[in-house]
């Protein structure tokens, strides 16, 4: 079996055990620029850290929220609907993701979504305890993409309980591919991610190291922050429809201590 693990981190779908994610993370040195086209997809620009210019279809959105990941407040981001040509110019040294998943819908316009616009969570409690921002959740103006970036102190575990959502069953479960894009901090450290399947037909764990992307093409899924090191990593979700809808593993659903968020 291909590991989950992508290194550099990109991924796009390939019509078989992956089907709905682009995604990809770049770092531009100052006065760089990087041209491309959302093509078929609904595209996010998710400046993760650094000073860019974004232009796209007559419009032009700065973003300068954080100097990277670690300042722990939430990024800016432009959402581009297919068929949209974009130009990012950095006016420091940035660190762009450019996620996307395949949308009919060419009427919306681009548009810049900030900060203000995106929910603060505090979720779990003592071993379990993380912040996240959701950028991009089910109840935004969007067509399939669901963005939200998480940060898990040294020591903790998250995406806990381990959870699934690989079968199409709403209101119960909903289907999502899911990847994980992992910085860490030392950046010697890593991270302990297990995805596995109840029959055991999918069970691999691994270490993912600073700038790694972790795939969820299916299973029950989760993350440990070993003792020293904090864990960042954002989660870009797409499939059938945008509902958040997710099973617990049966061996861990005693231990949930926090309620799914309506955003």
């Amino acid at each position: 079996m291909e590991s989950l693990v992508r290194r550099p981190p990109r991924v796009a779908p390939d019509g078989q055990t992956w089907r709905f994610i682009h995604f990809e993370a770049q770092h531009l040195a100052t006065g760089e620029t990087l041209t491309g086209d959302s093509g078929d997809n609904e595209t996010a620009l998710v400046v993760l850290g650094g000073h860019a210019r974004i232009e796209t279809s007559g419009h032009e959105f700065q973003i300068d929220e954080r100097v990277d990941v670690w300042e722990r407040r939430p990024p800016g981001l432009v959402l581009l609907p297919p068929g949209r040509a974009y130009h990012v110019r950095s006016e420091s040294n940035v660190e762009l993701v450019v996620v996307g998943a395949a949308a009919g819908d060419r009427t919306r316009e681009a548009r810049l979504i900030g900060p203000d616009d995106m929910l603060i969570e505090r979720r779990g409690e003592g071993q379990t305890l993380r912040h996240i921002h959701h950028l991009l959740p089910p109840s935004a103006d969007a067509e399939r993409l669901i963005l939200v970036e998480v940060y898990t102190p040294a020591g903790n575990w998250s995406s806990f309980p381990p959870h699934k959502h690989d079968t199409d069953d709403p209101p119960r479960e909903s289907y999502l591919e899911e990847t994980y894009y992992f910085r860490i901090e030392p950046t010697a450290g890593f991270a302990l991610q297990r995805v596995y399947t109840a029959d055991g037909a999918l069970d691999e764990t691994l270490a993912a190291r600073d700038g790694d992307l972790v795939l969820v093409p299916r299973g029950y899924h989760v993350v440990g922050a070993t003792p020293g090191h904090d864990v960042y990593y954002l989660n870009a979700m797409a499939g059938i429809g945008r509902a958040w809808n997710f099973s617990l593993d049966p061996a861990y659903a005693w231990l949930m201590n926090w309620q799914k968020p309506t955003p």
